[in-house]
This record gives C-alpha cells, structure tokens and sequence, in this order.
C-alpha cells in the first residue's frame, strides 16, 4: 500500500504539510515510484489478503480495540497507543548513490537472505557506519507542539552529531513513517538514498501505568523513637545493596507465559533480589518472600477465582503487618486491570504480558508507595536483562507476540493484544547467544507463528525465518509453536524438510473436525484445509510427529460434528493432542451463544475423545519399539534417579540408565525396549 507522504515531503517541504496534504488528497493508489516495498501509512488502514479494510475507530480508553469480524489493524492500534509514550528509537542505515541501488538490496533483505548489519559492512557507502553494521544509534523522539492532538512523533533537534550519518530531515521523515522495530524503509537525502532499518524502540512504560497513592502504615521506630512511614518493602531496598529481598515466581498456563517468567525473573535478578530457598524459611526474620509474583493464564474456566485464592495467603501477611510486595501478570492482570486491585486491594502490582521485561521499572513505583496497573498497549521493547532460563539445554525465543485472530472462544487476542513480529537481526542474536552458553535446542514462541512478519515493512516469511535460525552454527535442534491452519504455508513444511537442525515434530491446532463448528468458531480454516497441511507433511516428511489442541462441547456442537471431530483424528492419527471441553471465556463472542452444551455432554464427549487420543499417542510410539532413536538429554528422571530423560526429534519421552552430570546436553543414542501411551525407553549404546 502507497504511503504518499514520503513523496510529499518533498515537494512539500515539511513532514507536517505532507501529511495534511495526503489526508486532503485521501490518497489510496499505488505508486510506481513507491521505494518502500509495502510502507504503512500510520494514518490510514493497512489491507491484508489484497482488499482495502475499513477505517477502525479506535477509542481513547480502549486496550486493544479490535473489532471481531473485521480486519485487524495491528499497526495502526501500535501507532495509536504505542506512540504516545516513545522517547526512542534505535536506527541503523545503509547508503546508496542510487534509488536503483537501493531498491535492488531492499529485495534481498526482503528475502531474508542476509542481514540488514551485514549488508551494510558490504555496500554501505557510508564509511562512518558501515564497519559498524550500519549502525545510526539511538535518535529521541517527541511530539512537537502543533501535532500532538494528531499524535505524531517527530524526531528531536539538537542530535547534531547524527547529521553527517542520517540528516535531520530524513531521521523525521523515518519516524513520521514507522515505530516498528524490523521495519526498512527508504528515503532520501543530500547523501543519497538510505535504507533504514528500526532496530529497537524504548517507551517509557511507567508513564504508560496509572497509579493509585497507597495509604502508608506507620510503625513504631527503633529504641523507642519517632514513628517510621514505610511505602512497602520496596522503599529504599532497592538502592541499598545490603539489603537481602527474596522473590517467589509461580507460573500458570503456556509456553509463552514460561518465557514471560524467564524474562521476569531476569529482571528481578538484575535488580539484586533472588529466589526464596526452602532454607530461608529457617530465619526468624523472613515470614517468606519479600516479592510475590503470579503469572496467570486465563484460557481455562474459573482463571480468575485461582488467581484471588493463591494470592489470599499473601494478602493475610499484608494484612498482618507483613512487608511484601504482591505482583498478578500475566492475561488475567491484561483482563481484570484495575477490577483486580479493587477485589484484592491487597495487591501491588498488575500488568500484562507486554511489560514482562519492564518489570523493574513497574517496581520503582510501587517502591515509592502506588499501586501500579499496567495494560495499555506498547511496542515490544528488546529485554534490558537477559532471562534466568530454566534449562541449560532447551530454551525459548520469542519471535512474535500477540494474535490477530478472532476465533469466537478465545480471550488470547485480547489479553496478549496484537501482533508484533521481533527483527530477524535481534532473534538471531539470541539465538547465537543461547548457542554459545551451551544451549543445544531452541523452541521458536508465537501465539500465531506461521503471522511471523505479516505485520513488518517489508513482510517477511516465516519459513525464512525457520532457515535463518536452523544455519546457526552449533546448533544442534529447532522447534516452533504454534502453528495457525489458516497461515501455515506449505513453504514452511518444505522449510523444516530442508533445514537439517529443525525437527520433524508440528504442533497444529484443528479444534474441530467439523466444518460448521470451525465457522461458528471463526477459526478461518475448513476440514479440507487442515487434511492438506497433514498430507503435505506426510508426504516431504513421512516420519514427522504431529500433535493438536482440539475443544470439544462447542456451543451447538451436535453429535454427529462430534463423530467428524472423532473421524478426523482417525484419518491422521495423531502423535498427542491436547483435549479440552469448552468452557466460557469473558468478552468472547461464544460466551454468549444461546445454545450451550449441558456439561454432562461435554464431559462425555472429553472422556471419549481422550480415549481415542491415548489409543492414537500409544499407537505412535509403539512403532519405534526396537529402533534406535538419539535423545537430547536434558534433566534426571525424577522417579528413578538413577535414569535420565531426554526427548527425540519428534518430542518424545525417553528414559534411559544413565548419570545427568555427564549427560546433560548430550545427544545419546538410545535403542527402544518399552513403549507406553506417553513416554519410552531403552538402553544405552553409546
């Protein structure tokens, strides 16, 4: 889509003319001249699958407002919300003598062929960056006073020392265009012609929190004297390196909440406050963690009700005295928001996914007596800190967040918010990090994978993605989840049958084998559709694991589309799925639907279908009875601690005689003696 303004300021001479010129114009066409490959207007909607949306009316007080059956304006939503509190963006370039040029090495990165840092160490015409990697650095940014009610960013005067790189005019001309982290964009200037690329963004979240003055308890002070106004355990601790703060993390739900909780306790970490240990329960002065922190999950029923019974022990300490800090994040901290604080006034901190890795800043306030909430919609921001991974063998990288989905029963879209695909770049930094501390195994994270970089200027593949990571050398396997039936391209099975380091394992949700059920569910896809992406992988992978989530007891599910969902795991056969009855979530279309199943039916319905699915699980692995399989091994088995468990490369289970000192991060081949509904094992040959 034409973003007319770039062509504009020129004959304009002001962004701000430019842009009032285009709104005048409505200007909708393509441009033959356009050199930005598919720019954005940040005022106007983006089209997706070829046909012009409809302007979404996006309202001051809303989260993420998207509306259910039309198309999703991710960008603009960033554009409208994430923009407000932007002090940053971090640039790199690549200067060319001609737009020819340009256009040429924009198709490459658009390929995914190369990086955006490499390419510039071999075409950059700018002596200054290009050994470097293009590197600009960061540029402030700020809304300048005649175009605040029009909430556009400008570019700050005064960085005279980026003048000889990227000049003024242009860096404004980038920043009046895109905010997105992994967008390229072309302009020009007195130098030539520039690729840019938006690296990073830094946003100042406490100003995107709202804060509620905590009424502040008064104890008696020491040897009798004056009173002391405390403003939670927080005050102060945090600038006193003496001072020994404890934390305690539970994690609910997904995946994707599991790397939340990595990037959470990395901050914690970072900010010199480390993990209860059952031994300091020991010392007379510690009644238990000085920081609590849920990390909810909301996909289930009752989400809500466990999340005000685990915090309730918590909240008593408070009550009593206790100095302790409570945090609820996660997607039931994005769904209550301040409903929560006042249910549990108790608690110190809410906030969503998005600001997992800005917990520290959260805490600052909350160290200076507020209650803080933080949902509002954000650019993803890189991680300040690195997670406090889990494993030293696997471990998880973020490639995109959010969903644009709108299936009638899930309340991820709204929790999670929109999509916002990471730079290729910062991925595999991570990724060579990870390899170069030992990490044998990464699993790519997406609520909707297969969108990775539909959201991006230009877009990007998700199945160059796959091979990008899968050539990282020393890399020993690669996994991704989850996949999308309505985006998953057959690109991407072709993908991982040609990048050696990626596994033969798909995790594809079906929900339904019925067709009817799959509309009402809004879930984009047909029967027929899912079949074709199961026999694309049988046929260029024969050998590769497939597992699913499929809901049974949809509203107006009827027996025989239950016997389709039935009919449809017997033509596949798959190696798990995950099995759930529906359950109601709040602000989903389905919760209201008049004809609800009676939970007897759906709880019917789950028995049976998870008999078929242990039927299916044990089927698979019994084919591998007597074969040799190699595992990574990762941890110790825990019920015979003389074993060790690893899995194969399509994810199963393995139990093997081993030591986990000498073992860990190893592959192993084992050869197959035992095989039950979920797991295996067998004896050591190497």
């Amino acid at each position: 889509q034409a973003f007319a303004v770039v062509h504009l300021v020129r004959r304009e001479g002001t962004v701000g003319e430019a842009t009032r010129c285009y709104d005048s114009i409505g200007c909708r066409r393509r441009s033959a001249r356009m050199s930005t490959l598919g720019m954005v207007s940040m005022q106007d909607p983006m089209t997706q699958r070829g046909k012009e949306s409809e302007s979404l009316s996006i309202l001051s007080d809303a989260k993420y407002p998207t509306q259910r059956g039309s198309t999703t304006d991710s960008r603009k939503i960033i554009a409208t919300f994430g923009r407000q509190h932007l002090t940053a963006v971090r640039l790199r370039h690549i200067l060319f003598a001609t737009e020819e040029l340009s256009q040429t090495a924009l198709h490459q990165l658009r390929g995914g062929h190369i990086l955006f840092e490499d390419l510039a160490g071999q075409l950059s015409a700018c002596s200054e960056t290009r050994d470097k990697g293009g590197e600009i650095g960061w540029v402030s940014v700020t809304k300048s006073a005649t175009e605040l009610d029009n909430n556009i960013t400008v570019a700050m005067m005064g960085e005279d020392h980026l003048e000889p790189l990227l000049p003024s005019a242009a860096r404004e001309t980038v920043i009046q265009i895109t905010t997105k982290p992994g967008d390229i964009i072309s302009v020009e200037s007195e130098r030539g012609f520039h690729l840019v690329q938006v690296v990073d963004v830094m946003a100042d979240v406490r100003k995107m929190s709202t804060l509620k003055q905590r009424s502040r308890k008064v104890v008696k002070g020491e040897s009798g004297g004056s009173p002391t106004k405390l403003s939670g355990v927080l005050s102060g601790a945090l600038q006193d390196d003496k001072a020994d703060l404890t934390y305690k993390l539970e994690t609910m739900g997904c995946q994707m909440n599991m790397a939340d909780s990595e990037r959470i306790e990395g901050q914690l970490q970072a900010l010199g406050i480390r993990p209860f240990q059952p031994e300091d329960k020991k010392n007379k002065d510690k009644k238990g963690p000085d920081v609590v922190v849920l990390n909810t999950c909301s996909i289930r029923d009752h989400a809500e009700q466990k999340v005000y019974s685990y915090i309730g022990p918590y909240a008593k300490r408070k009550r009593d005295g206790d100095d302790i800090a409570i945090v609820v994040a996660g997607c039931v901290a994005q769904q209550e928001g301040k409903k929560l604080l006042r249910r549990a006034p108790e608690v110190d901190l809410v906030m969503g996914p998005q600001y997992a890795n800005r917990i520290g800043d959260l805490l600052e306030d909350v160290s200076n007596g507020n209650q803080v909430v933080a949902t509002e919609a954000s650019h993803i921001m890189e991680d300040s800190t690195k997670p406090r991974r889990q494993s030293s063998v696997a471990a998880w990288v973020n490639v995109i967040y959010g969903c644009n989905e709108r299936c009638s029963f899930c309340i991820v879209p709204t929790t999670r918010g929109v999509e916002q695909s990471r730079p290729v770049e910062s991925i595999l930094e991570e990724v060579k990090d990870l390899v170069s501390q030992g990490y044998k195994e990464i699993t790519l994270l997406g609520q909707n994978i297969d969108a990775y970089g539909r959201d991006m200027i230009p877009k990007r593949k998700f199945s160059d993605l796959i091979s990008a990571v899968g050539s990282t050398p020393g890399l020993e396997r690669l996994r991704f989840v989850t996949s999308h039936p309505r985006y998953m391209s057959l690109g991407v099975v072709d993908a991982v049958a040609e990048t050696p380091a990626a596994c033969e394992s798909f995790h594809i949700p079906f929900q339904s084998g019925s067709n009817e059920v799959l509309a009402a569910m809004g879930r984009g896809h047909t029967r027929e559709k899912y079949l074709h992406i199961i026999d694309r992988i049988r046929s260029r992978i024969p050998g590769a694991s497939i597992t699913a989530d499929v809901i049974v007891g949809f509203p107006g599910e009827t027996e025989e589309q239950f016997q389709e969902t039935l009919s449809l795991m017997d033509t596949v056969v798959f190696d798990s799925v995950n099995t759930a009855a529906y359950s109601p979530r709040p602000n989903t279309p389905a919760a209201i639907f008049e004809n609800q199943i009676a939970d007897d039916v759906k709880q019917d319905r789950l028995n049976r279908i998870n008999e078929l699915n242990k039927k299916h699980a044990a089927e698979r692995r019994a084919r591998l009875m007597g074969e040799t399989v190699e595992i990574l091994v990762e941890e110790r088995n825990v019920r015979v601690p003389t074993q060790v468990m690893g899995r194969t490369r399509h994810g199963y289970i393995v139990y093997c005689e081993g030591d986990i000192d000498e073992l860990r991060g190893k592959l192993v081949d084992v050869t197959i003696d035992t095989s039950h509904t979920y797991y295996l094992a067998g004896k050591r040959i190497n």
